[in-house]
């Protein structure tokens, strides 16, 4: 059998490189983040921010998460008071999901943090390098 030498340095390889960006992103998330919430939490409190009220279905997929997980997010999230579920009116099959008057109230200090951790996560970069990274990842996800 015939090999020829692979030149494969694990420290330029994206997967290992997102890693351990994602590695450093989470410790600064952890440590910035209101109220003790986990990434998923925090990401499906801004997409019903955003929205007002949506289903847990389309919120499941706003939020980049299956049925399963974003029904554990909820239940999570419900548990703390900071979230209310109830069927729809327009159709009693569909979960509608929104905030609890808690959940309003945090949200200004949730978003206040996220732009915190973003600018911490960011920071090693200068503005221009910033902008370049975020497109290049909106590119690839």
């Amino acid at each position: 059998m015939n090999t020829v030498p692979v030149d494969y340095v694990l420290d330029d390889q994206i997967g290992f490189l997102l890693r351990l960006a994602s590695q450093r992103h989470s410790g600064i998330f952890q440590r910035n983040v209101v109220g003790k919430l986990t990434p998923t939490q925090f990401s499906t409190l801004i997409r019903i921010s955003e929205q007002g009220e949506v289903s847990q279905n389309r919120l499941g997929r706003l939020a980049a998460m299956d049925v399963a997980t974003i029904k554990g997010v909820v239940d999570r999230l419900k548990a703390k008071g900071l979230v209310q579920a109830h069927a729809d009116p327009k159709d009693k099959r569909r979960i509608a999901i929104s905030l609890t008057a808690t959940g309003h109230q945090i949200m200004d200090d949730l978003k206040r943090a996220g732009l915190e951790i973003s600018d911490l996560t960011l920071e090693p970069l200068t503005e221009a390098e910033s902008q370049t990274l975020v497109t290049l990842l909106k590119k690839i996800s």
